[in-house]
């Protein structure tokens, strides 16, 4: 049961990551696709009725977290404090900046909001990256099970590292390169005209930015976690996640030299989908890996409820995970096609 709750935080994370990832993406490609203002209201209302509801899969993620494993939450949340106070001030300017931007008639209020939308959205998924390059690198757990990690300090991967190194550095910029690459993708699916030609130059360039920043992770990863390769070497059918995910960042670029827009947006949800569902399955039993220490660990056994909370849980999960499907499947169902310029107002 352990192990089931960890592949349902898994996916939950992934998915958050694959949805509310095109919307950070969006953002990040905003000020260089959008020209008019026409243009810039045709972006936003491309994500306007999804980007609330996208978020749901963060809470709901953290919620089970914290019921499946209260330590691995308490750990991480006292260590990360400030990383997560960051997250929270840069949802909150996102959003806000969606919201109030057509409040005041203003060129200086629009152009403010409009800033904070776009760097709020790039530095979100540099910080997600970089919390995922301390996931996989490991953090200096204590024998009680808790840790402090500082910004930086030798900028270093080790015993004692920070918040920022080199390899969590690269795995921030891979992050935000590889969503602004996805909500390209996801914008031509909902544009036309200039504006369209426009996601579809940022696509193109984006892809094989991306499919380079992947090679330097992938090559990175063994160097600094030796120890997520075991449960490949293990289990040696898994690696069929990892390369079927290559091959869809492959098709996504094939896709796109094509102009087949939609197959291009799916093929970039599967690579992401499935690159971070083969992270955390190396990670198993791992939740969080102590650099001090292994032994110090917290895995899905020590860091687990009890049996019968779980299994109890699983019940309530089951309905719960229904509703979101069934009201986010709703969603997006109505807002197929392209964005039209009465839905900006």
């Amino acid at each position: 049961m352990e192990t089931t709750w960890f592949i349902i935080v898994t996916v939950m994370l992934a998915m958050y990551v694959v949805l509310d990832g095109f919307d950070f993406g969006v953002g990040m490609v905003y000020p260089f696709v959008a020209r008019t203002e026409a243009e810039r209201q045709i972006v936003r209302a491309s994500i306007g009725p999804v980007w609330n509801a996208n978020e749901v899969w963060l809470i709901a993620a953290g919620a089970v977290l914290f019921f499946a494993y209260p330590k691995a939450y308490a750990a991480g949340f006292s260590g990360f404090y400030l990383a997560l106070i960051l997250v929270l001030w840069l949802l909150i300017f996102r959003g806000l900046a969606l919201e109030l931007r057509v409040q005041v008639n203003h060129v200086l209020w629009k152009q403010a909001w409009d800033m904070a939308f776009s760097v709020s959205s790039l530095l979100l998924a540099i910080v997600f990256g970089t919390a995922l390059g301390n996931l996989i690198r490991g953090v200096p757990l204590n024998q009680d099970g808790y840790f402090f990690v500082p910004f930086w300090t030798d900028f270093q991967p080790g015993s004692a590292p920070g918040i920022l190194d080199w390899f969590t550095v690269l795995l921030g910029l891979t992050s935000a390169v590889v969503l602004a690459f996805h909500g390209a993708n996801y914008l031509v699916t909902k544009t036309e005209g200039a504006l369209y030609q426009r996601a579809v130059s940022a696509a193109w360039i984006l892809g094989w930015v991306s499919a380079g920043c992947t090679a330097l992770t992938v090559m990175a990863v063994p160097t600094v976690q030796p120890n997520l390769s075991l449960n490949f070497s293990r289990h040696p059918v898994v690696y069929i996640a990892p390369v079927i995910g290559v091959i869809a960042l492959g098709y996504s670029l094939y896709f796109r030299l094509c102009r087949r827009d939609r197959p291009a947006f799916l093929a970039s949800c599967v690579f992401i989908f499935l690159m971070l569902s083969s992270v955390m399955f190396g990670m198993h039993p791992y939740i969080l890996l102590s650099t001090t220490d292994l032994t110090f660990s917290l895995t899905v056994y020590n860091a687990a409820t009890d049996s019968y909370g779980l299994t109890i849980g699983m019940v309530w999960f089951v309905v719960g995970a229904l509703l979101i499907l069934a009201y986010q499947i709703y969603l997006y169902s109505r807002f197929l096609g392209k964005t039209q310029s009465d839905d900006a107002h």
